[in-house]
This record gives structure tokens, sequence and C-alpha cells, in this order.
């Protein structure tokens, strides 16, 4: 979570055209903690009964995989990584073109 949060910038558009919603079984207020005390600039949600775990094949026993989805404006995913290799930099470049290729150009502006 706290690379998310250095490179929120760089990987999510500054939050512009993208919404980052990190999903943990962890209770709200566990996560509500985290998020203030570490300063996230995301959306964080409990999935406590584990079902969005169940629906992406993200669920074990009593936890979930750490998995990574992009959903496109679509609603489809348009990048997975299963499981997300989160000590390799490379994983994060990966997330940050498969974010980009879903942002719409900047409206022209030059009349």
């Amino acid at each position: 979570m706290h690379a998310y949060r250095d490179q929120y910038a760089q990987i999510f558009n500054n939050g512009q055209n993208v919404v980052l919603i990190a999903i943990s079984n962890d209770s709200i207020g566990a996560l509500h903690s985290w998020a203030r005390d570490d300063q996230f600039p995301f959306l964080m949600a409990s999935d406590a009964d584990l079902a969005v775990s169940k629906q992406y094949g993200a669920a074990r026993a009593t936890s979930s995989n750490r998995n990574l989805f992009v959903v496109g404006p679509d609603g489809k995913i348009a990048f997975r990584a299963v499981p997300f290799r989160e000590v390799d930099p490379t994983a994060y470049e990966e997330l940050g073109e498969a974010v980009k290729k879903l942002i719409p150009p900047p409206s022209g502006g030059g009349g």
C-alpha cells in the first residue's frame, strides 16, 4: 500500500480519471485507522465476508491473495496481476502502463 501511496501521482494519474480502491478483509475500523495514519490518497474498502474476493477468484480460507485488477470504464477487467508481485519494481511499471491505456487523452485546447 505504501508503494501505491508513494507512486500515486505517477501510476494513477494523481487520481484524475482513475479510482483506486484497495480491498481487504480487514475491518472498516482497521482500514480507516491505517488509511488515516499512513495518509493513503485512495479509497480502502472492507471485504470482511470475502464476497468480492470470491467474485474475482482471490479468496482463500480466511483471507485473500494479493491480486490486482484494473477495471476499465466499460466495467471489464483490462489488466490483471494474479498474484501481484509487490516487491518487483517492474510490476508497478506494468500497472502504470495498463492504467495509462485507459485514461482518456486530454481534450484539445486550441481553437
